[in-house]
């Protein structure tokens, strides 16, 4: 089986002839105990019959449906919460910082929480991610285009970068859907080793910058700066498609309904890094 970039749909559990762990309709090791008590029947003259076990009711399978449902429903929220965050920062601009910086730790917290500790279909965390990540994007976006802060273009470019990372979306479903492009496991090591790169030199120009004014210069708003960006950019487009897959396995897997939540939380991390990368390739342009 495949696997994606995005580690939330990568440690969604799985086991052996395609099934998803606690989600199938067999017990696992039920096989192992029919066989064990084959032998011992045989060995004592006498026939045993295993006992079956008690199983968890049921629960409807996931469909596109859940997952449109739940995306929109995450979505909606992180909405909801960047615009506030961006009306209390342009009413108080001291709070910019706050919710940059504490918004986007306590997102990552929870990502992270959802992914190693297999939480991802839990929609309260899920929702909890979306507001304070929209606290961090609100406020990010504020900073991006306020005078104060350095920033130009002001509600307009945030529109645009709005739509471009919808835009973005869109077509990368299409893509997907058309089979222009195959996810194999090539394309995923590819995407994956790519993203490490990037990670790797974003770190290196944050720690260079300590010492070096612009650091290695690919967040100077330079000619560097703008390659950087694009290579980001279309880093995470491709990722959508590794993200679909994932969902599109979990559906014919027959994952329940509310794994649905898992690919929401998923897909919207893709979209929040999306566009704050294209929010920032628009600020370049404008500083020229």
């Amino acid at each position: 089986m495949r696997t994606t970039s995005n580690p939330v749909f990568r440690n969604l559990p799985r086991q052996e002839g395609g099934g998803y762990a606690n989600f199938g309709s067999g017990v696992a090791g039920a096989g192992q105990m029919g066989q064990l008590g084959q032998q011992y029947g045989n060995q004592y003259g006498q026939q045993y019959q295993p006992q079956p076990y008690q199983q968890a009711p049921a629960t409807r399978a996931m469909t596109i449906d859940d997952v449109v449902t739940k995306t929109a429903i995450t979505l909606g929220v992180l909405a909801l919460s960047a615009i506030i965050s961006y009306g209390l920062t342009n009413a108080n601009t001291s709070l910019a910082p706050l919710f940059v910086i504490g918004g986007g730790l306590i997102g990552l917290v929870l990502v992270l929480i959802a992914t190693f500790a297999n939480k991802m279909d839990n929609p309260v965390l899920v929702l909890s991610y979306a507001v304070f990540e929209g606290l961090f994007v609100g406020a990010l976006s504020f900073m991006f285009t306020n005078i104060e802060f350095g920033g130009v273009g002001g509600s307009a470019m945030i529109a645009q970068a709005v739509l471009g990372t919808f835009g973005v979306f869109a077509g990368m479903l299409v893509v997907y859907k058309t089979g222009a492009i195959r996810v194999t496991p090539r394309f995923t090591r590819m995407i994956v080793g790519a993203m490490i790169g990037v990670l790797v030199l974003a770190l290196g120009n944050l720690i260079a910058s300590f010492f070096i004014s612009g650091g290695l210069g690919l967040r100077d708003g330079g000619p560097i700066a703008i390659i950087f960006s694009l290579v980001v950019i279309a880093i995470a487009a491709f990722s959508f498609l590794l993200d679909f897959d994932a969902a599109d396995q979990l559906i014919r897997a027959q994952a329940p309904e509310k794994a649905a939540w898992g690919v929401a939380l998923g897909l919207t991390v893709t979209l929040v890094w999306l566009y704050v990368e294209i929010l920032r390739l628009l600020s370049y342009f404008n500083n020229d």
